[in-house]
């Protein structure tokens, strides 16, 4: 849900506040050379793929080109490119995805020194120290230490030819892992056809998060984990967080066989927590699942977890408002557009509460003065 403004008084105001946003936007760079679609594609990838998964659309072309014409304002860009979504067709539907054909571009596991098949660090500034440094300025650290001597970490790659196991099937090899799986299949909930209605599906949440302003789930995240002292609860340890591309294949309208049409990228992660709580079998871990559109790793850890705690509290009044939590107050389209609709004209509505106000007022009065009199 969002909104927008309309106003029929002012229209050459509304017109000319327009026109200075379209200069502003046309002048974007340094007046001679301006900003171009393509530099804004080669320069914010990180932000093009968290818009990407707001607005829920797979196009690095068309989130720049929405990125550059909301002028870096993630927000404004996910409405315009949830927009432009809302008017394509819907060709075709694709065939489930499966995780373990992705290709790795990054990959590590936390909950594990030496996991089946490599710590892949990738492209990441995980391990590197914030300092600001202006373009063309030498980097303010000393040399990076020669590390050719060292002996190489340890990785075994028992299977070269297949991407390397999940840990949470190490898991589930040894017995430790709980059982969640659902033979019944049920089909996966479509948010942009079908109404929210709680408790919600499984596949409803994750879709919900899937789509989530980033931060604002991060939000949520971190007040469900954080405890009255005001410390953090440690308990969930990351499995698997991996980034890496995927196929789309749909099927084929004449033969039938699934085709791939694309890739598109992901990032995914696994969440596991020991059931040390009271009723819940203290032998066996649980797994929470996350996967975001784009390179969003904070989206698919936080997304894991909420995923891990909505199962293990589902039964329970914390399930329930956390089930609400994430259904209706994650869409970050939904919360900027009603906050933003604040700011249109509210002439009649705050007129009619000052004109209850007044009356309120003057029925407190009249009472006061009838006992005067009677005295």
């Amino acid at each position: 849900m969002t909104y927008a403004g309309t106003n029929r008084g002012g229209t050459s105001a509304i017109l000319a506040a327009e026109a200075l946003v379209h200069d502003e936007s046309d002048r974007f760079g340094d007046g001679v050379n301006p900003v171009s679609v393509d530099q804004v594609e080669r320069h914010f990838p990180e932000a093009l793929d968290r818009l990407m998964g707001e607005a829920f659309l797979w196009d690095r072309r068309l989130a720049a080109i929405a990125f550059l014409q909301a002028r870096g304002d993630l927000p404004e860009a996910v409405h315009l490119l949830r927009a432009h979504r809302s008017t394509l067709p819907r060709l075709a539907i694709s065939e489930p995805v499966d995780p373990d054909e992705i290709e790795l571009l990054r990959r590590i596991v936390p909950a594990h020194r030496s996991p089946d098949g490599p710590q892949l660090l990738g492209r990441t500034v995980d391990y590197t120290a914030r300092l600001l440094r202006a373009p063309g300025t030498p980097d303010p650290l000393p040399p990076t230490a020669d590390l050719a001597t060292e002996e190489p970490a340890e990785t075994r790659v028992t299977q070269p030819d297949r991407p390397p196991q999940r840990y949470s099937r190490w898991l589930a090899e040894r017995g430790l892992l709980m059982d969640r799986h659902d033979d019944s299949d049920p089909e996966p909930f479509d948010l942009s056809l079908q109404n929210v209605t709680l408790p919600a599906p499984r596949s409803a949440l994750l879709s919900a998060m899937a789509m989530a302003e980033t931060g604002g789930l991060i939000a949520q995240w971190y007040r469900n984990i954080l405890g009255p002292d005001g410390y953090a609860d440690e308990a969930v340890t990351l499995g698997d967080v991996r980034h890496g591309r995927l196929p789309v294949r749909v099927t084929h309208p004449h033969t039938g066989n699934p085709v791939v049409v694309g890739k598109i990228e992901t990032s995914e992660c696994e969440a596991i927590a020991h059931l040390d709580e009271r009723g819940e079998d203290t032998s066996r871990f649980d797994v929470g699942f996350g996967m975001a559109v784009g390179h969003n790793e904070r989206k698919a850890i936080s997304m894991s977890v909420m995923d891990l705690a909505a199962h293990r509290y589902a039964a329970s009044a914390d399930g329930t408002a956390l089930q609400q939590l994430i259904m209706m107050t994650t869409d970050g389209l939904a919360s900027n557009g009603f906050l933003e609709h604040l700011k249109l004209p509210h002439y009649v509505t705050f007129r009619s509460m000052v004109d209850r106000a007044v009356a309120a007022g003057q029925e407190d009065q009249q009472p006061a003065q009838e006992c005067t009199h009677d005295h």
